[in-house]
């Protein structure tokens, strides 16, 4: 295989002049007309806004949370649990990158995702659960064993997913036109859960370090960075999973958001449950969480297998009309092909070129499946637009690559 045929003469000579001939109401440019377009200008004011805003409140509230763990635990306790908790954290981010890397959401969106979960859904959980005790207090319910079990496997699964849930779906109303299927309310899911487990983890850690005895501090460390990493990872998932799917069918998602919080209410309840009513932890772990792990991993490939075929698909109907050649949708369509490119470009020294190409080439794919479902067709059009035209220059930065060469030759 050689460059001729991948980024082959005839579209890279004038890829937007010759157009695609998808006729009316495909969304494609007509044949000689140049493409011009984008977001427009208020749609990027008013997500910057609100971008602005929403990290100023979130870092508040973490100057509130960081002040509370402290208050709790003392200063070396907390440190030290710091740390502990940055283990899990750090594998389950890795994970999250892998599963996000085939089309990858924005940074930004990334980090909210992630705070949000450190920090907005941890004090909401607090607020709540100090509201709780002080209404016990008022009508005289005392504490015991009825109340630790209605707190633990009713109150805290409700409290914590609907406020983890409420920043996928704070996502999923703000980067809407990035949110295209359940891969992505999969990944923005996971990074809330990740960032609401680091917090959870430095607060658990830290009460183990200053309440008990080293023993105790290596199960608290086993139970929780080790055998459950990714427990708030897949409950707070099924509630972007169904986020995703809302994002092809177009409305508010609030219906769609309720409906995912039921099996990530349901998971968490379950998971909650091990420790009030399981006398053998690790064989309950054994029997029921690995098979729902295994079940969750599953899932996982079979969304990332779906990413593949919807790209194949739509980039080859670009090929059809002319944007793309055979030989591109095959590259850029599967995870061998892309890695043989991404690693001959690398060597070549067009590295980053080719991964802007690779992924300007992916989001034209999802930004033609929002054409093909009839979703939010104006902005699908001004987006398709717009990546046309990086499709052009991305061309244009490779045109000095050299051949690609057979594998195995």
């Amino acid at each position: 295989m050689s460059f001729n045929d991948i980024f082959d003469a005839r579209a890279r000579q004038n890829p937007v002049s010759p157009g695609p001939t998808g006729g009316a109401g495909t969304g494609w440019a007509e044949p000689g007309v140049t493409v011009t377009g984008g977001t427009p200008r208020s749609r990027v004011d008013s997500v910057l806004v609100l971008a602005i805003v929403g990290f100023v409140l979130l870092g508040i509230l973490a100057l509130g949370v960081a002040g509370y763990l402290l208050l709790v635990l003392g200063p070396v306790a907390a440190g030290i649990a710091a740390i502990m908790a940055f283990v899990p954290l750090v594998g389950v981010v890795l994970v999250i990158r892998w599963i996000d890397r085939w089309e990858p959401e924005p940074r930004a969106a990334l980090l909210f995702a992630l705070l949000w979960g450190a920090v907005a859904s941890v004090a909401m959980a607090l607020l709540f659960s100090y509201g709780a005790q002080i209404a016990e207090q008022l009508v005289g319910i005392r504490q015991g064993t009825g109340t630790m079990v209605f707190s633990t496997v009713v109150q805290a699964p409700i409290v914590e997913e609907f406020s983890k849930g409420l920043g996928v779906l704070l996502l999923f109303w703000v980067f809407r036109r990035q949110f295209d299927g359940p891969v992505d309310g999969l990944v923005y899911g996971a990074t809330v859960a990740v960032g609401f487990a680091f917090t959870e983890n430095i607060q658990y850690f830290g009460l183990a370090l200053t309440h008990s005895d080293l023993s105790a501090v290596s199960e608290t460390f086993l139970l929780r960075a080790i055998l459950s990493p990714f427990a708030h990872v897949m409950f707070t998932s099924c509630t972007g999973i169904v986020l995703g799917l809302a994002s092809r069918k177009g409305g508010t998602g609030i219906g769609w958001f309720i409906l995912g919080l039921i099996p990530a209410m349901l998971l968490h309840a379950f998971w909650n449950s091990a420790s009030v009513v399981v006398r053998d932890f690790y064989s309950y772990y054994i029997v029921v969480q690995v098979p729902l792990f295994i079940l969750a991993i599953i899932i996982v490939l079979f969304l990332r297998r779906r990413e593949r075929q919807v790209t194949a698909a739509r980039l080859t109907e670009y090929a059809d009309a002319g944007w793309f050649s055979r030989s591109e949708v095959a590259l850029l369509s599967s995870g061998a092909g892309r890695s043989q490119g991404k690693g001959w470009a690398k060597r070549s020294g067009f590295g980053r070129q080719f991964d802007l190409f690779a992924r300007d080439a992916t989001r034209l794919a999802f930004t033609r499946q929002r054409l093909v479902s009839g979703r939010d067709r104006p902005g699908a059009t001004r987006s398709e637009a717009e990546l046309l035209e990086r499709i052009v220059a991305d061309r244009r930065a490779l045109a000095g690559m050299p051949p690609l060469p057979l594998r195995g030759h």
